[in-house]
């Protein structure tokens, strides 16, 4: 426990410097609560393709300081546009009219760049490497985490912030096994059904590609008819594309899947990079003319699991992000409600008027209250984004069946 003028702060321990645990960390540093983040990675290599960002995580930025050095590195933009795979287009939906309603454009921008935007506001010192939590002890008196270096950190609160597989929630949840708390629906894993691959390009050629010219995101994405994948393009800041690509997989596969990292990392890249190599790219040439142009070691490939959990808290710990609730990435959904995770806890706990026990598992599980009604809804309607994208659906779909069905879910008006 910390004091600062004479009233005591508690000491809170952080789980996973990713999106959510650093804008955290942020939140903290700027209201003078004692932290410290634990990281298990030994370096912090940030990866990933692009994030879109509107009304609903803005003004959280705008009120840290954030937004204007977050607008240097995006583009706003203003529409997506759905084509075939002969590049016909199909629909598409307009988000003109957002900044006249929410105050705010819908902007896009590469994850790293946000990563290393919220990294700089992050004092060096006060994020540990090497530092998986193994396990956990937490009572009355406090809360001891011990790392894979067999290093041990005391704390008031924990709060896991370390991805889909987060340790601190198989840790909290064998306490809660222990102890008869956990719900069954908690006891199982992570639904698998599709694979990602995303990577951003380096700088362009205009000559080449002469939307990269343009100071707005062009956000394409094809529909696939007939086969198990969709893939999508978003022009960037620095003559850069974001590039991605999804396959479903079929129910024996992902029944069957055995890979058990969702971080974004570069492992076992190259058959379905075979795979997608020479589809169309909606401004030009070959996906593979992207991939050529994208650094190896940025092209990472992952398991889209999604999942809810019902058990978020338990005593002095908490769990936030993909910890708590992982989202497929249909609806953009999965860093925004760990960041305004991140934004609904540091409320919770700067409110602690005094960090007895008892008062820190009541502001948790207010934290609990406030978000997970909103989380499950915004689940639902990702899962249903899902099914419509990327093609997981009892039987496989006509690009019109899909058209159709994606009109009706988010109002597009079809093209004439």
């Amino acid at each position: 426990m910390s004091d600062t003028d004479d009233n005591p702060l508690p000491v809170v321990m952080i789980a996973g410097a990713g999106l959510g645990g650093l804008l955290l960390a942020v939140i903290f540093e700027r209201n003078g609560i004692p932290y410290q983040i634990f990281e298990r990675a030994t370096k912090l290599k940030p990866l990933g393709s692009t994030f879109g960002f509107g009304c609903n995580i803005l003004p959280a930025f705008e009120q840290l300081g954030l937004l204007e050095d977050l607008l240097r590195v995006s583009y706003p933009t203003y529409s997506i546009d759905m084509y075939d795979t002969h590049l016909k287009p199909i629909g598409g939906f307009s988000f003109k009219r957002y900044k006249k309603r929410t105050g705010y454009d819908t902007i896009m921008f590469p994850r790293p760049a946000l990563h290393n935007l919220l990294l700089s506001r992050v004092p060096p010192h006060k994020i540990l490497l090497g530092k998986k939590v193994m396990s956990l002890q937490q009572n009355k008196e406090g809360v001891m985490i011990r790392c894979s270096d067999n290093t041990s950190y005391h704390g008031d609160i924990l709060i896991g912030a370390d991805g889909a597989y987060s340790g601190v929630r198989q840790s909290l949840y064998k306490a809660a096994i222990r102890n008869n708390d956990l719900p069954m629906c908690d006891k199982d894993g992570l639904n698998t059904g599709h694979i990602c691959m995303v990577g951003t390009t380096n700088p362009l050629d205009p000559a080449k590609y002469p939307v990269v010219n343009d100071n707005f995101a062009h956000f394409k994405r094809i529909i696939n008819e007939g086969t198990p994948f969709s893939w999508s393009i978003v022009t960037m800041p620095e003559k850069r594309i974001c590039w991605m690509a999804v396959v479903q997989l079929d129910p024996s596969e992902a029944k069957n899947a055995t890979f058990m990292n969702s971080e974004w990392g570069p492992e076992s890249n190259a058959s379905m990079i075979k795979q997608i190599y020479n589809f169309p790219c909606p401004v030009g040439g070959i996906m593979g003319d992207l991939i050529d142009a994208t650094s190896p070691d940025l092209i990472s490939k992952v398991f889209l699991e999604d999942r809810l959990f019902e058990t978020w808290t338990y005593g002095r710990t908490a769990l936030i992000g993909d910890a708590a609730h992982k989202f497929l990435p249909s609806a953009g959904q999965g860093a925004v409600n760990a960041m305004q995770d991140a934004v609904i806890v540091a409320n919770c706990i700067h409110d602690i008027e005094e960090p007895t026990y008892t008062n820190i598992m009541a502001a948790l599980k207010d934290y609990y209250r406030q978000r997970y009604a909103h989380v499950k809804y915004q689940m639902a309607k990702t899962r249903m984004m899902a099914k419509l994208l990327y093609g997981q659906v009892v039987a496989m779909w006509t690009q019109k069946q899909h058209i159709a069905a994606f009109s009706l879910f988010s109002n597009i008006l079809p093209q004439t």
